[in-house]
């Protein structure tokens, strides 16, 4: 799993060959904490498919503004350097994996 800021988020994720599972998130969302352990598994599950960056929204406004980021934690695919689909807040493993698949084109 990687981190991406206002200065390289466009090399890390626009301009990736592999689709890219986007977290928004900050330090003190209790929900985005909870969402971290399944996407740390999911990082290593799917690393073949897809990447997973993660955007600390404190840290990194612009991108919050950019993406119209209103809650957190915020999951947006982005394939292509388009974003293609998107899902807010805490989300159960089995809705995650459903997520990924249809929208990364994974079949795990």
């Amino acid at each position: 799993m990687r981190h991406a800021t206002e200065h390289d988020f466009d090399d890390v994720v626009m301009k990736n060959d592999k689709p890219v599972l986007v977290d928004f998130w900050a330090p003190w969302c209790a929900p985005c904490k909870a969402l971290a352990p399944t996407l740390d598994d999911l990082a290593i599950e799917y690393a073949d498919e897809m990447e997973i960056v993660k955007v600390d929204i404190e840290a990194n406004p612009d991108l919050a503004k950019r993406f119209d980021v209103r809650g957190i934690p915020l999951l947006i695919v982005v394939k292509n350097g388009q974003e293609t689909a998107r899902t807010f807040g805490t989300v159960s493993r089995s809705r995650l994996d459903a997520f990924v698949d249809a929208n990364v084109g994974t079949e795990k």
